[in-house]
């Protein structure tokens, strides 16, 4: 429960109390306005002299919240006090004034006596789930959340059921900053109400301050393990608290401890690896895969295992620069995959990965064309499936100087997937090709036609290559640079980085008036990032930033190094400088709604 609830629930109050001044008399009616208009000014004096005029009506509850905080701001304790006292005489059955006169005495500084008010109206609480809840909710209004707690609390008693009041105690308890309080509440309820467990994980975040506090909620996962071993929900949340402070390997331990303690199929496990696989933990995840092997081919995910280790085998040896021998080594181990469970459905993502090796990174490009070729022949797959295969298929048509067949494949994907995603994908390519060729005009329209996609990525990148294309072709000269850019990017297509970065340096030497410098210096940092030398990419894209602020590859730019500063370099006040600059400065940009989200999570704002 945030401030904004607040504010909410204040503005709900004044409009029905606005709707009973109007109900009461005509001058009351005139007045209102004016009223609300004096107590948001903080002009109370002004305020109190209208209230006290309306407040002689009959029907007075309604502005009974403004006129009783008016009187407090201006300490007129007395006046306050004998129009409480008054009101529980004529409304008996209404709490909200005992608590209003508890508020009163708090305000003197006789805290004693209030207090006193608030635990006999508690300790007279019926056995009635709404009055409960009224109660509660009008120590609320009055700010009194202790008591609000306390409240929900005895209900719980008096009902016989720990379970209630529980969304309304987190809620206070988050609103309060009560660390111990609300940690607590989420253990005890997730036995119970597992689906609360995604808003745990986000909100403890949010208010933990450091690695202590990760720590103190460990002890008590680990207490309520120790009553309830077999709880998989508890299991759930101390992996997602060991991740939570890196610790990837005690994650692991735990689930494959309780895996065999419960004698699962090793289903939780499975799933949880994808977290490691999130945060880049891959020698964990190839830990848990290979234990998850060891339960024999008749396990359901055997085969899933055995595709995801070699998976992530190969993002951990593609990423920076990569050792042939070793690619060469796993591109072995998913032809091994292949020919143990055969050319299927099941296996189109080893296909696929393999084919990647061979044309990208091991100078395979025939066997990897062939390969993706035999894959389009295979029963059973259906029309996404044979999209994406001719997507990858063309682009490998590039590689082995086939670019008419490519076009050709690109067209057919782009037809038959007419307005959708991998239809707008395809098209993309197409324009891409042609850029890569010199064929500055047609992929120019290309892109055209691409900036109204559905896909706002792939409207935002073709974009993108139009202005990149009208901004160079000006002169001979510019289209002369333009083109020695694009055969710099083919280079970067084709897997070649050292050989793309000479290139892109040689257009200045050769033509030292083109205007291309802003996106040769994206391209770069995209080669370094790609190499893992996160910190030089970081450099040139701060130069892109700071000497191009209205450039076409600038709110690109910004977004980039937030993320990088935020995942990679670990430098969260960087991070939310260089988000916030983009929100700020490029509010039209794609990438503002995003950086806006990222921003406020990294500033730790609630959800």
């Amino acid at each position: 429960m945030n401030r904004l609830i607040i504010l909410v629930f204040f503005a709900f109050t004044l409009s029905v109390q606005a709707q009973v001044l109007r109900s009461n008399s005509s001058i009351a009616a005139d007045d209102t306005p004016l009223i609300f208009q004096y107590y948001r000014d903080g002009e109370y004096e002004k305020a109190v002299v209208l209230l006290e005029k309306m407040f002689s009506g009959a029907n007075n509850e309604g502005y009974f919240d403004i006129y009783f905080n008016s009187l407090l701001k201006l300490k007129r304790y007395d006046v306050a006090e004998k129009t409480v006292k008054k009101l529980i005489r004529q409304h008996p059955e209404n709490d909200a004034y005992p608590i209003a006169l508890g508020k009163l005495y708090q305000e003197k500084g006789d805290v004693q006596n209030g207090n006193k008010i608030f635990s006999d109206i508690i300790n007279k609480l019926p056995k009635d789930e709404f009055k409960i809840r009224n109660l509660a909710n009008n120590f609320y209004r009055f700010e009194n959340y202790d008591f609000a707690v306390q409240t929900f609390k005895q209900g719980r008693k008096i009902l016989g059921n720990n379970e209630l009041f529980t969304y309304e105690l987190l809620n206070i308890y988050r609103f309060k900053k009560d660390k111990p309080m609300l940690m607590q509440e989420y253990l005890d309820a997730l036995a119970t109400i597992p689906q609360l467990l995604p808003q745990a994980q986000v909100v403890l975040p949010m208010i933990f301050d450091d690695k202590a506090d990760y720590q103190t909620f460990q002890v008590g996962i680990l207490k309520k393990i120790q009553k309830d071993p077999d709880a998989e929900i508890y299991i759930q949340l101390l992996t997602w608290n060991y991740i939570q402070q890196q610790q990837y390997d005690m994650a692991l331990r735990q689930l494959i401890a309780f895996d065999k303690r419960t004698k699962a199929d090793g289903g939780t496990l499975f799933n949880a690896i994808y977290t490691f696989v999130d945060n880049s933990a891959y020698e964990t995840a190839i830990k848990a895969y290979e234990y998850l092997l060891t339960k024999g081919k008749e396990n359901q995910y055997y085969l899933p295992s055995k595709i995801e280790l070699l998976n992530t085998k190969y993002n951990i040896q593609t990423a920076g620069k990569y050792n042939t021998a070793a690619l060469d080594l796993l591109a072995k181990d998913f032809q091994i995959l292949l020919d143990e469970n055969g050319k299927n459905k099941n296996t189109l993502f080893a296909i696929k990965r393999l084919a990647n090796l061979q044309a990208y990174y091991l100078n395979q490009a025939a066997q990897a064309e062939k390969g993706l070729e035999e894959a389009l022949q295979m029963p059973g797959l259906n029309g996404q499936d044979i999209g994406q295969l001719k997507l990858e298929l063309g682009d490998i048509y590039i590689l082995t100087n086939q670019p008419w067949e490519a076009f050709l494949v690109y067209e057919q994907v782009s037809k038959q997937f007419e307005g959708q995603p991998i239809g707008n994908e395809a098209r993309f390519r197409s324009a891409k090709l042609s850029f890569y060729q010199g064929n500055f005009d047609y992929s120019s329209a290309q892109c055209l036609v691409l900036k109204a996609a559905t896909s706002q990525l792939i409207a935002n990148d073709a974009l993108n290559l139009s202005l990149l294309i009208s901004d160079n072709i000006q002169t001979p000269t510019d289209s002369n640079a333009l083109k020695m850019y694009a055969d710099a990017e083919m280079l970067v297509f084709r897997n070649l980085p050292a050989q793309a970065i000479r290139k892109l340096d040689s257009i200045a030497i050769v033509f030292p008036e083109n205007g291309l410098t802003d996106a040769v210096l994206m391209t770069k940092a995209r080669i370094l990032i790609k190499s893992n030398d996160f910190q030089s990419a970081a450099d040139i894209l701060k130069k892109l930033t700071e000497n191009f602020k209205d450039g076409i590859w600038t709110d690109d730019a910004l977004f980039t190094l937030g993320d990088l500063y935020e995942k990679k370099l670990n430098d969260i006040v960087q991070a939310k400088l260089y988000f916030q600059k983009l929100i700020t400065d490029y509010p039209g940009s794609m990438f503002s709604a995003e950086a806006r989200k990222r921003f406020r999570n990294l500033r730790g704002d609630g959800v």
